[in-house]
């Protein structure tokens, strides 16, 4: 295929390509068309201008009226016609996007000079300087901006604008920011920070703090935790911790600025001006424990303690506070030349209203103790010491303890310091002259001791003699005691064998009497049995009744003969043996008849002289008698 072939087949398909390639330039030459995206915005630039009257003022750099050179307004997202290329020129220019958490800080090439002793332009009403010519018409300044931008999207000019993008000012928890200006009006003579000026909220608002009067240089105020929209070139900022009192403290506030007040103490105190709240000077009323958002550079707080403070005049011991770190152990000299060492501990109390008054005389804690207090001590130790020599000085410690404790209270007292109480810890006396008095001390125990000792033994003598005495006096008692017992035992004895005796004798009368009743009875009843008999063999056969009469008469005689035999018999016994001892055999016969033990195994002796053989004879033969009886029973 030839060119032309080709040509005519598939010519208007190159001249559409070729169409849609030139038809930006055809229409950017023939119509002044210009196209701007919608994510940017177009900076025009004016190459000449037909009116030779129409040029810019000298010093603008910024076309506002159609100047040639850089036009102060841009162009839009959107179409455009009659740009000339021969006569503008548009550069396309991205939008202007501030991040969030950050700021953009604007700095302006063109505008109004800025006043003599300014730094930063003021605010004007410019659509946040995405009206340029509203900016330049309304007086904006040139240089550095109060006012700033923060996060979004801005057609910014950047012929003109520059931005600066910068963090947010974040605050921590338990700081506060310190705020030095760098813009605003001159301090006042004999101040060191500007006056505290209201509504600009805190420094955010820059052009309102200089509007109403706002100095440069250190403020006043400060801002607390959190996060502020601020211009860094319009004020610098220090971060710092919060102030804090603990508990147990009270702070006096020592302002360095405000305006000098009037002394509340009166003429009695003549040692510093104490002012109110506000004023320049000590504070009349403390704080109270806590944490205060104050600038460390316009006021101090002095931390004043309110319980009891312990100071210790010791090498080797300190506080925890501290106050007492430069404190040593107190050198004295006695009377007698010795010089010896002492500690010493004072404790203080300081009220929270007197507080401000001694920050006032002295200006710290520090000074209070290192002015006062160690000078006061050491000194009436030392003057002590010389009236005394080392041996009293030890000896009276309690009396010299309580009068220091006065002294010392009294001289407090005029420096508005109470002193709780005075105490001497370690003294600690030359070592020849501690040896001396040791073995002095020594020799003195050691006397007592030989003394004790001494005494010890003689009581030990005379109580081992009385012990010895006493064993003595215990065995003398109880051989009193035996003889005694013995011869209690043998009338016990005694006694209990006449009671045997008179108790067998009473037995022997009782079973004699015994006997004698029952043989009365017996032969009673005898008696009366043989006539009952006879009377009833009479009445029941009198054919029998001679026989029976014959028979009671023969018993009757034999009775009679038995009972004259036996009265004789018992006559003879009786003449034989006596009276006596006729009846003691038939109580004694009674008595093995009818085994009736009524004496004992032991045989006593009579108490008379006439009986005892016999009563001694019946006693061996009773005996006797038992015991062959107990054989046959065996």
């Amino acid at each position: 295929m030839t060119f032309t072939d080709f040509m005519v087949h598939y010519g208007w398909i190159i001249l559409c390509i070729l169409a849609l390639l030139l038809y930006k330039f055809i229409l950017r030459v023939f119509f002044g068309m210009v196209i701007v995206p919608e994510s940017s915005l177009g900076l025009v630039t004016k190459k000449f201008t037909l009116s030779s009257e129409n040029r810019m003022p000298d010093g603008r750099i910024l076309a506002t009226k159609g100047e040639a050179g850089f036009q102060a307004k841009t162009l839009a997202p959107g179409l455009y016609w009659f740009m000339w290329p021969w006569q503008y020129s548009v550069n396309l220019s991205p939008f202007t996007v501030i991040p969030e958490g950050m700021i953009g800080l604007v700095l302006s090439k063109d505008g109004d000079e800025i006043p003599t002793g300014r730094i930063l332009a003021r605010k004007v009403e410019c659509d946040n300087f995405q009206d340029a010519v509203a900016f330049l018409d309304n007086g904006g300044q040139r240089g550095r901006q109060t006012a700033f931008i923060t996060a979004g999207s801005y057609r910014i000019n950047r012929f003109v604008f520059e931005i600066n993008l910068v963090d947010q000012t974040l605050i921590k928890e338990s700081m506060v920011g310190i705020i030095t200006s760098m813009d605003g009006e001159p301090l006042s003579h004999g101040q060191i920070a500007g006056p505290m000026i209201e509504g600009h909220n805190n420094f955010q608002d820059i052009d309102t703090f200089l509007k109403n009067g706002g100095s440069r240089g250190l403020q006043p105020q400060v801002i607390l935790a959190g996060s502020y929209y601020i211009n860094t070139w319009a004020v610098q900022i220090e971060e710092a911790y919060m102030t804090e009192v603990p508990i147990g403290y009270v702070g006096v506030v020592i302002s360095f600025i405000g305006e000098d007040g009037v002394d509340v103490t009166g003429e009695s105190f003549k040692h510093g001006n104490i002012v109110s709240r506000g004023q320049r000077g000590v504070w009349v009323e403390p704080f109270g424990p806590g944490k205060y958002a104050l600038n460390r550079y316009t006021m101090r707080i002095e931390q004043v303690p309110t319980t009891n403070l312990v100071l210790n005049w010791a090498n080797a011991r300190s506080e925890a506070h501290a106050l007492d770190k430069n404190l040593c152990t107190i050198t004295v000299r006695s009377k007698d030349g010795f010089p010896f060492n002492l500690d010493v501990s004072q404790i203080i109390h300081i009220p929270a209203n007197e507080a401000p008054k001694v920050i006032a005389r002295f200006g710290s804690m520090n000074n209070l103790v290192s002015q006062v207090l160690e000078p006061t001590i050491g000194n009436y130790f030392r003057n002590s010491a010389q009236d005394s020599d080392v041996i009293s000085f030890l000896t009276t410690r309690k009396e010299r303890q309580d009068s220091a404790k006065a002294h010392i209270r009294a001289v407090l007292e005029e420096y508005n310091v109470n002193a709780v109480d005075t105490l001497i810890g370690d003294i600690v006396p030359p070592e020849a002259l501690m040896k001396t008095l040791t073995d002095r001390k020594i020799a003195q125990e050691e006397e007592k001791t030989y003394e004790t000792q001494r005494m010890a033994q003689e009581k030990r003598q005379g109580m081992e003699k009385e012990t010895a005495i006493a064993d003595m006096q215990r065995e003398i008692v109880k051989a009193q005691q035996s003889v005694e017992i013995s011869q209690r035992t043998a009338d016990s004895v005694v006694k209990k064998a006449e009671g045997d005796a008179t108790s067998l004798k009473l037995q022997v009368n009782a079973e004699a009497e015994a006997t004698r009743m029952r043989a009365t009875a017996e032969a009673e009843a005898t008696k009366l049995r043989a006539g009952a008999q006879a009377e009833s063999t009479k009445l029941n056969a009198s054919a029998d009744a001679e026989r029976i009469s014959k028979t009671g008469n023969a018993e009757a005689e034999k009775i009679l003969a038995i009972g004259k035999s036996t009265a004789e018999a018992y006559q003879l016994q009786v003449s034989a043996m006596g009276g006596d001892n006729f009846t003691r055999f038939k109580i004694t016969e009674e008595i093995g008849v009818n085994k009736i033990k009524v004496i004992p195994d032991i045989i006593i002796n009579g108490g008379n002289g006439t009986d005892g053989s016999m009563n001694g004879l019946m006693g061996l033969k009773l005996m006797e008698m038992m015991g062959d009886k107990k054989k046959n029973e065996e």
